[in-house]
């Protein structure tokens, strides 16, 4: 039996976020954006009201959701506005690696960190040679007597700056590629560690992005993640978890979009007729409407199917490059009926179509979403 209806306990997390979004994100996305300012008030406020740390067990005192439950309120979150809904949701990614694979002290300390107050985390894996290839990475992982020493630099990480620490994949024996990398939990106040400057991004500016340079950084062998070498495949089953609740945050710009333009079409008065009635217009917004249906269909799916034990690699490829290509297409089309205000900064299409540039690219970008797709096709 199929069911597409949501328990109740769900449409209360649905109805939340959406009012949280509604009264304390949207009325201050703009200056975000205008400022590239980091919206730790607003965090503070998620985190109070349960919704940070969705996926923490409750064990370590978070919300202990599954991933479909992330993926209701990842959408209305991003509706409000998506550099604020990552900010928000960083801990998301960091996380998911030691949900699935770090031992209970270390869940303990690093989840609890996150737990006991307002706190982030940030996923340090891209380098500056190293994006969609992650075995290609260069940072090095030594092990020294009890130590293990870390050298190199990642580039564009969400939350470097406030982060209490990262998930970083380092090599720890360059001659076995994928299967040499392994994974550590660092604490972000190690001497050695170097925060860069913000980067000035196109879209997304509520969130903090950085580069980190790692040089002699000293760490406990008790902070490497499962056992050396399981790096890429713990960070790989890690994204199954992930990839549903951002193509979700894509759906939820792209609904915002789609809004914004139907409100404009039925008030522009074009050829003594709300534009909304031309043909060129209600097609376009009808596109738009099927397009969100669709994407968000495949998110639940990919969601529904990890929270049931069910290898999910193939439909959260299906969720994060579909959603995400939507999500760039309906914001440009949006663009394109509000035309010249579209392109003003002054209206907020503007910036919902900066802001769903990088669905195509963060997480694996829609071109990699490809090669798992055609990966699960052919050899499986």
């Amino acid at each position: 039996m199929i069911d597409f209806s949501l328990s109740d306990e769900q449409k209360e997390l649905q109805r939340l976020a959406h009012e949280f979004a509604l009264k304390e994100i949207r009325p201050n996305a703009e200056s975000h954006d205008r400022e590239g300012k980091f919206p730790l008030d607003i965090a503070k406020k998620a985190f109070e009201v349960g919704l940070m740390n969705l996926s923490i067990p409750e064990t370590y005192n978070g919300a202990g959701f599954g991933v479909l439950n992330e993926v209701l309120i990842a959408e209305e979150l991003a509706w409000g506005c998506s550099g604020v809904s990552t900010a928000i949701g960083v801990n998301h990614l960091a996380c998911a690696p030691l949900i699935i694979a770090a031992s209970e002290e270390q869940k303990k300390k690093y989840l609890g960190m996150l737990t006991r107050e307002v706190g982030f985390a940030s996923y340090a894996v891209t380098e500056p040679q190293s994006g969609s290839d992650v075995s290609s990475l260069q940072t090095t992982a030594k092990l020294v007597g009890n130590e293990y020493i870390i050298n190199g630099s990642k580039q564009w990480i969400t939350g470097a700056s406030v982060a209490k620490w990262f998930y970083v994949l380092a090599k720890t024996d360059s001659s076995k590629g994928h299967k040499g990398i392994s994974a550590f939990i660092v604490d972000a106040n190690l001497p050695g560690i170097k925060i860069g400057k913000k980067e000035d991004m196109m879209g997304q500016r509520a969130s903090t992005t950085h580069s980190i340079t790692f040089e002699e950084v000293k760490i406990p062998k008790a902070n490497l993640l499962g056992q050396e070498g399981d790096g890429f495949k713990i960070a790989m089953k890690a994204f199954d978890k992930t990839r549903p609740g951002i193509a979700a945050s894509a759906i939820g710009v792209a609904r915002a979009g789609m809004e914004h333009a139907i409100e404009f079409a039925k008030s522009r008065v074009s050829f003594g007729i709300p534009i909304a009635m031309h043909q060129g217009i209600n097609f376009l917004i009808a596109d738009m409407a099927c397009e969100i249906e669709a994407a968000r269909l495949l998110a639940w799916q990919a969601a529904w199917a990890t929270d049931n034990g069910i290898r999910n690699t193939k439909l959260a490829a299906y969720a994060k490059r579909f959603a995400g290509d939507v999500a760039m297409k309906i914001t440009t089309d949006a663009v394109q009926i509000l035309g010249g205000y579209g392109y003003s900064n002054e209206y907020p299409v503007a910036k919902l179509m900066r802001d769903a540039k990088i669905f195509q690219i963060y997480e694996g970008t829609s071109q990699i979403q490809r090669l798992i797709i055609a990966k699960e096709i052919f050899l499986r």
